[in-house]
């Protein structure tokens, strides 16, 4: 029944989603496989902070667009998710969640929940960082870069992306009240208090991981014809010239390095606390 139930929902919310052009189609086959095997091996708890994440930063993309074109014109991917971007933000922790199945421990749970923060952190940060009156400056150099650089950040959009990881904290201890993740978490009304800070720090931590390594491995390329520094490999109808980055770190390998970083601070934060 939980497979049944678990295809439905993702199936509805992806669909939905393709329906507002915020998925592409293999966005969306990918997402209805993440889903069903998040509620099939998992709870509410994880599915639930994975469509936490899903549909706000879904919201948030098509929120003021019109206001950050010029930024997301230099991204590698546009609005539609496709499924290299959706396994890239929840296919780890589809594995994590298939990994507590299996061999069930407190561990696989925190460094879920930090990579969740993470993912949420960065894409809030990078949709209302987009709305900075304020350039956004390199988190490399300190110096001032055009909006949409990638590795760049702003007052704004780091105040996003704490929100945005406390964000996915609270929902999941929200979601704990309905669907217990396990007997000894829900016996302790402190450990879910502590998720919502640890999510904070995890996912503003993955996020600025995600703009460090954007600034120093991912792949960067310059426009001829308009001059401007942009992640796609062709701008302006033209093939562009690579001027920095390792081969194969583009914005998916990017984006799954910071959900790393968030994981493993949440387990940090989790043992320091003494919460495992």
């Amino acid at each position: 029944m939980e497979w049944l139930i678990g295809l439905a929902c993702s199936a509805g919310i992806a669909g939905m989603a393709y329906a507002k052009r915020s998925l592409s189609g293999s966005g969306f086959t990918a997402a209805v496989i993440v889903g069903t095997l998040m509620y099939a091996l998992g709870s509410a708890v994880w599915f639930g902070s994975l469509i936490a994440f899903f549909v706000s930063s879904t919201l948030l993309s098509k929120w003021k667009r019109h206001a950050k074109e010029e930024a997301e014109s230099g991204y590698e991917k546009g609005g539609r998710r496709d499924a290299g971007q959706v396994l890239a933000n929840g296919g780890l922790g589809m594995l994590l969640c298939a990994a507590n199945g299996m061999y069930p421990h407190p561990l696989w749970w925190y460094a879920f929940l930090g990579v969740m923060a993470a993912v949420t952190a960065d894409t809030w940060a990078t949709e209302i960082g987009g709305l900075s009156r304020t350039p956004p400056i390199s988190i490399k150099t300190g110096r001032p870069v055009p909006p949409g650089t990638s590795g760049g950040v702003s007052g704004l959009g780091m105040g996003a992306s704490l929100v945005g990881g406390f964000f996915i904290g609270a929902v999941a201890w929200l979601l704990l009240a309905v669907t217990p993740l396990a007997p000894d978490t829900a016996a302790s009304g402190l450990r879910p208090f502590a998720w919502t800070g640890i999510a904070g720090l995890a996912g503003m931590i993955g996020a600025l991981a995600d703009s460090w390594i954007g600034a120093t491995w991912q792949q960067m390329y310059r426009c001829d014809v308009c001059g401007r520094d942009i992640e796609q490999d062709r701008h302006c109808g033209r093939q562009a010239v690579r001027t920095r980055g390792r081969t194969g770190w583009n914005n998916d390998a990017v984006n799954v390095a910071g959900s790393i970083a968030g994981g493993v601070s949440a387990i940090l934060l989790a043992l320091a606390l003494g919460l495992v």
